[in-house]
Parts: structure tokens; sequence; C-alpha cells
């Protein structure tokens, strides 16, 4: 379907609807906040699908429309802004920064993959560094900027085995993605999650809550993911040979010592990066907010005295358009949630059906969604308010169908534009990577294999975990 073609269904649909809901004797249960609420939410969902303008223009445009008509308040608009969500993704790009400028990434990569032998090794290798980059470098995007160099390293000690360079040109993006369930700030996803969690029903996630849950599932994810990827472009024949990745051959694509004495600049920067992240997991102990933590990690990795990048430089790394898509897309929540219109829109779902179904089809939708909605952000912005409500409605745990949802859109394999770190991956001069026909090929097996996990564990696992499937 044509840009232009899909951008005329989409403001048909959208008008149709519009028009539909204004009429003041239709719909008689819904109140005037509730309709403009839903005729914003559905020109702005149709705006995200079928308009190349910018998302976050779209939701700031959203959440001031909202504040024009008075279904919310300026304060709540502007609130959002002073989330502490909002704030902990801010001091974690910071800390980013100071790891980045470190080169700490160069020497992981070293430890790691210099001790492969094989190709499935070389794989599993591979995969465990990326699940722990989630606890360093926040959003997909950042991590997969990071991994690129590692990449490229690792593509040039193996430029006569073209089908391995695909498929490790294949795995980074896989698991990145995969992986970013593992933490809170993993993705801008996961913090919009926890916001509406907590307006619409008042459950509030924290880090380790979230890392007890999403961790395992990230880990048991990406491996499988990663055998995926091996069986679907490698044959066996590319399988038996050994690999063999030198320090040397890493040491060309980095720009900072990945082998030797440590400088007291990468041993600052370690063990505050490893005093945040137990902080993190450690806050049922001494109750500090995770956003407190990374303000103090910020602070000292950008102090003259002790830090490794100036703060001036680390803060024109923060995603300020994703920080203000966050905000205005958590007003636009509350809206939905304070107006009716969340409630309304799922009061006409059939009852009766069993939570393993309601998950199952929250499950699905979810990791369908990408083929709609390119965001991860603007998914959950329209998928989690739904499904909480529904949730409610339906006797389900409103926390378990939240992150069930959340964890199932991180899949956005299917074309090289579904995901920022699949089109980096994919365009890269002079190295081999992957063609669409093998995302098609690899999404045909990990779109089912990650749904079927995602509901596996949020029907036998996270109620073991204290999180049950119903209430």
């Amino acid at each position: 379907m044509t840009l232009n073609l899909r951008l005329t269904v989409a403001l048909c649909a959208a008008l149709s609807l519009c028009a539909v809901l204004v009429v003041p004797g239709n719909f008689p249960g819904l109140g005037g906040d509730a309709r403009l609420t839903l005729v914003v939410f559905a020109l702005a969902t149709c705006a995200w699908i079928a308009t190349p303008i910018d998302d976050t223009y779209i939701a700031l445009g959203a959440g001031l429309a909202l504040t024009v008509t008075g279904v919310i308040s300026s304060d709540t608009l502007f609130g959002t802004l002073g989330d502490s969500t909002v704030w902990l993704l801010i001091c974690a790009f910071v800390l980013a920064a100071a790891v980045s400028r470190t080169g700490l990434a160069g020497r992981a990569a070293v430890f790691l993959v210099g001790g492969a032998r094989t190709v499935r090794q070389l794989t599993h290798l591979t995969t465990a560094a990326l699940v722990v980059t989630a606890f360093a470098v926040p959003a997909t995007s950042g991590r997969a900027a990071l991994a690129l160099p590692v990449f490229l390293a690792l593509a040039k000690a193996l430029s006569d085995r073209k089908r391995l360079v695909v498929m490790l040109a294949l795995l980074f993006p896989t698991v990145i993605l995969l992986s970013a369930v593992a933490t809170l700030i993993g993705a801008g996803a996961h913090l919009i999650t926890v916001s509406v969690l907590w307006e619409a029903t008042g459950d509030r996630i924290g880090f380790t809550e979230w890392l007890l849950l999403g961790l395992p599932l990230a880990v048991v994810c990406s491996h499988l993911a990663a055998e995926a990827v091996l069986l679907t472009t490698t044959r066996r024949s590319d399988r038996r040979g050994p690999v063999h990745i030198t320090a040397e051959q890493i040491q060309q694509h980095s720009d900072r010592p990945v082998t030797g004495p440590w400088s007291q600049a990468e041993t600052r920067c370690a063990l505050l990066l490893a005093t945040v992240v137990v902080l993190w997991c450690a806050e049922p102990l001494h109750r500090v907010p995770p956003a407190v933590v990374a303000l103090i990690g910020a602070v000292v990795a950008s102090s003259p005295a002790l830090g490794t990048v100036r703060l001036k430089d680390a803060l024109k790394t923060v995603p300020w358009s994703l920080l203000l898509f966050m905000a205005a897309t958590m007003a636009m929540g509350v809206a939905l949630a304070d107006s009716g219109a969340a409630k309304w829109l799922v009061s006409g779902l059939p009852g009766g059906v069993s939570p393993a179904v309601f998950l199952t089809v929250v499950i699905v939708v979810s990791t369908a969604a990408h083929l709609v909605l390119q965001s991860r952000s603007a998914r959950s912005s329209v998928l989690v308010p739904l499904v909480v409500a529904a949730a409610v409605g339906a006797g389900v745990n409103p926390v378990a169908t939240a992150l069930a949802s959340t964890a199932a859109a991180g899949f956005c394999h299917t074309l090289p534009a579904s995901a920022k770190p699949v089109t980096l991956f994919a365009e890269i001069p002079g190295t081999p990577t992957y063609t669409p026909r093998d995302l098609l090929r690899l999404s045909a097996v990990l779109a089912p294999l990650t749904a079927a996990l995602v509901l596996l564990f949020a029907v036998a696992v996270w109620p073991l975990l204290g999180v049950p499937l119903t209430r």
C-alpha cells in the first residue's frame, strides 16, 4: 500500500469515527470529555500509522488539544515532564555517555567474544554480552550504536565466511530488541507502561520488580532467538568450522585500548556503574527511588574530579525528542483513564473469556502491532491504556497484562524499517548483511516463538514471582 493510499484510508477512517463520536445522540453513556479524548486519540493513532510526520510532534499536538479542550489540565500536561521515570531516563543516558567515553565496551567484547572457539559459542557469548548492555545503555538505538563497532570487528575477522557475517548482522539487532525487557530503562515504552499502570490502577512497578520479572524472560528469549537466527541463516557446513577472534582485530575498531592495564577513568566508571546497578536492585532495602540513585550516579559521572564526561557533552546524547514524546503520551494515558474513554472502549468486549484466552489475544495483537505502528513507544501508548482497562473488566491482573503486552511488542523484526536497530544493521557499507527475505524467514519462526514465551511466563513463571494472572 502506497503512502498516499494509506494516508487516505487512515484519514477517512479517523474522520468517520470522529463524525460518529461528535453526534450527541450516539453512545448516550459516553461523556463529553470521553468523546473529545477518543477523537484526539483516533486522530493521533491514524497520524502515527499513516503519515511521515514526526511521532513527537503528533503526540505534543494531541496533548495540547486535550489541554485546550479542558479534558486535562495544563498542570497534568507539563507535570509529566517532571515524572520520576523521565528523570530516570535522562540520568541513565548521562551514565551511558560516561561508559561509552571510557571504552569499557571494547574490553567487555574481548573478554566475552574472545573466548569463542565454535560458531555456536560465538553466537551465545555475543548474545550474553548484548543482554548485559541493557543495564548500561538505555534505549535500543543507543545499544545498537554502541555494539556496531564490535560487529564490524567480528565481520572483518570472519570476512571469508559470508554466511556467518550475515548471521551476526541479524543476531545483533534481534537480541538488542528482545533483551530490552530485562530492565526498566531498556526502552522508553517500559516507562510509558509503568506510568499508565500507576495512573490507571495505582500499581507501581519499580526497577527491582521489573528486573525480577523481565530479566529471566530476556535471557531465555534472547538465547532461543539466537538459535533461531543461527539455524535460519546458516547451513550445517557453516557452523562446523572453528572461529578465533583476537583482541587485535577488535582493537582495530576501537579508539580506546581493549587490553592491558585499566586506566583510572575506566576503573572509576566501572565501579560507579556497578554501584548504581546494585543500588537499583537493592531498592527494597534502602528505599531510595531509582531516579534519585540515577541522578547521584549522573552527577558523579560528570563531576570535574571523578567523572569521565562533561555534563554538557553527556546531555547532548539524551534523546530529548523521546522524552517529550513520553511526556505527551503519558498525558494522553491520563486523559483516557480519567475521562472514562478507555473503560468505555473495552466495555463492549465479550465477557466470560478465560484469563489465558484474554492474555493470548493481547499478546498476539501486541506482537503484530509493529506492522501498523513502527514506533515501540507509540505502540505502548496506544495498547497499554486499552489492555489495562480491558484487564480490569475481565478480571485479569492488569500488571501481568501490561507487562505481557509490552514484552510482546518488543518483537519488531519483520521489515527493515520496523525498528531502528534493524535499520542500522541492514545498511552497512562494505559489509555483507541481511535482506528483507532473511528478516521474513526469521520472523516466521521468531514471532510465534516470542509470543509463546511471553504467554508461558505470564501464566506459569510470573505468578511464582508475585504477579498472579488474576486478582
